[in-house]
């Protein structure tokens, strides 16, 4: 069953978290917990992935009242053994079972035995994810949107054996970090992607068979659906290597033109190329 998790104001967050990842999605969610005055530690695979989440965490503290105080709750370290002592820990690494699957076994025997395990996937299996940890009984995907400061939603997916403990207590870090948690089933995409690729990649599709050009597209459902963004501006933004990856995994037909696009390396706004060119 599903249902809303409310927010309140001024809940701080009691979890002492450990996030794995240098990305958006990392330090977004490292600035949402250090905002609501959790304790942060945060994980990056080398000193440059390092000095990478720093700025992208300088940028997402800049209009905050006082981004030094926010900053000062996130300890940043290359060394996994570091969260050795984080209670909810939440990996945030690339959409593939081959990279998060040896990832999650490995933090499980660094963790404390107590503390929760998540994974921000968008569309892998929570139950094979949990397998591959060991520890199904403290896992949870933990769905995160981007940009975390803007998007309210968290997707919070429980592997079929988690306890009761966990379950509350991925709901009260939603709570605290400010954002609405929907608890949604185990399948290919969960809510929000199962419903919206199919959607990006039928105008992608379009573009393919009418010959209009991206701009057409966006500014037609923007106008006309007042979506806040084109559909073919948001395959660009996600970047059309994770759109893929996400649109293989729910089962969607994925059209030539963001094959060929990912075989040339435009992945989108990341790349600076993509269906649009944001050198310009």
């Amino acid at each position: 069953m599903l249902f809303i998790v409310s927010i309140f104001e001024g809940n701080l967050v009691s979890e002492k978290l450990g996030i794995v990842g240098s990305g958006l999605i990392a330090t977004g969610l490292a600035v949402a917990s250090a905002s609501a005055g959790g304790d942060v530690v945060i994980r990056a695979r080398s000193e440059a992935s390092v000095e990478k989440a720093k700025a992208a965490i300088d940028k997402a503290t800049s209009r905050l009242d006082d981004p030094e105080a926010v900053k000062a709750l996130i300890t940043h370290t290359t060394e996994l053994a570091d969260l050795s002592d984080r209670t909810y820990v939440v990996e945030a690494v690339s959409e593939d079972y081959e990279v998060k699957n040896p990832l999650l076994a490995e933090l499980a025997g660094v963790i404390a035995s107590d503390a929760v395990l998540a994974s921000t996937t968008s569309s892998l299996s929570v139950n094979q994810l949990a397998s591959a940890a060991g520890i199904p009984e403290r896992f949870v995907g933990f769905h995160v949107f981007s940009p975390v400061p803007v998007m309210k939603l968290i997707e919070i997916v429980y592997a079929d054996e988690a306890s009761e403990d966990v379950r509350a207590r991925s709901r009260a870090l939603t709570e605290a970090i400010g954002k609405v948690g929907v608890e949604v089933p185990d399948t290919p995409g969960f809510i929000v992607n199962r419903l919206l690729f199919p959607y990006l990649f039928d105008a992608a599709r379009f573009l393919e068979t009418s010959g209009l050009e991206p701009e057409a597209v966006d500014t037609a459902m923007k106008l006309g659906a007042n979506f806040p963004m084109g559909p073919i501006a948001l395959l660009d933004y996600v970047g059309l290597d994770v759109s893929i990856a996400i649109g293989e995994q729910i089962g969607v037909e994925i059209p030539q033109n963001c094959q060929d696009l990912l075989a040339a390396g435009k992945l989108g706004r990341k790349t600076k190329q993509g269906f649009y060119d944001y050198n310009k």
